[in-house]
């Protein structure tokens, strides 16, 4: 399976901004939190069977206050800091107006141009992912054409393929029950991975901590970067649910 991970350059105020509001997390931390949670996932499918694909937004598909410098670079060097330089990565730049359109092109492109026999997308936001997710999503490709992970809030944190689907619309809101409709009408069989949340929402970040807590009173460790994040700025879990600093 090619996993194609959709990412944004990590820059202040472009990726998980809805953090700033309803965390603790200032810009910088949101952009440092991002920044933890790919290195994380990367490590994930590079540790998996799956063939890892960066499929970043360049000046073309960013907003125009996020359109100079260079974002490739950007993403380049975050990869090969969290995998190394010799690592086997795929960077591929996203073409489309709308995000569904620049999933559904390389997913589309991936399938009926280059012959893939499966392509997953999975998102750069979910730090608790592992190898386990990851391979068990590439074998229920085999008895559906269409697995979807669920996450916080009605989301999607994967979605795999063995052929397409109508992506106009495929991400609109709640994108998890959309993605399913959509490969409905295609006739198409869909299965489903593991529930994970994503740390893309306060709900999610607040569930992640909360994993994260979890894995370490079982002496269980992983998410290594985002949980070292974690603990540098002192997230915690506070007794009513809400999210602390310490």
């Amino acid at each position: 399976m090619i996993v194609v991970v959709p990412i944004d350059p990590p820059r202040d105020g472009l990726v998980l901004s809805s953090l700033v509001d309803g965390s603790p997390l200032t810009e910088a931390e949101a952009a440092s939190l991002y920044e933890a949670t790919v290195a994380d996932v990367c490590w994930a499918v590079a540790r998996s069977g799956g063939d890892l694909l960066l499929n970043y937004r360049d000046a073309e598909t960013l907003p125009a206050d996020d359109a100079d410098g260079d974002p490739e670079a950007e993403v380049r060097a975050l990869a090969l800091d969290a995998l190394g330089e010799d690592a086997a990565i795929r960077f591929e730049r996203q073409v489309g107006s709308n995000r569904a359109a620049r999933i559904g092109n390389t997913v589309t492109h991936l399938l009926e141009q280059e012959g893939a026999q499966s392509v997953g997308v999975l998102e750069p936001t979910v730090p608790l992912v592992n190898r386990t997710e990851i391979d068990g999503a590439a074998m229920s490709l085999r008895r559906h054409e269409v697995v979807l992970g669920p996450s916080t809030e009605g989301r999607s944190y994967f979605a795999g393929f063995t052929a397409p689907i109508d992506f106009t619309d495929a991400y609109a809101t709640p994108d998890l029950s959309t993605l399913a409709e959509k490969a409905a009408a295609a006739g198409l069989g869909v299965g489903f991975a593991p529930m994970l949340p994503s740390v893309a929402t306060p709900a999610g970040l607040r569930a992640t901590v909360a994993g994260l807590e979890a894995r370490r009173a079982a002496d269980r460790p992983g998410a290594e970067a985002t949980a070292a994040f974690v603990d540098e700025v002192g997230l915690t879990i506070g007794g009513d649910g809400s999210l602390e600093r310490e």
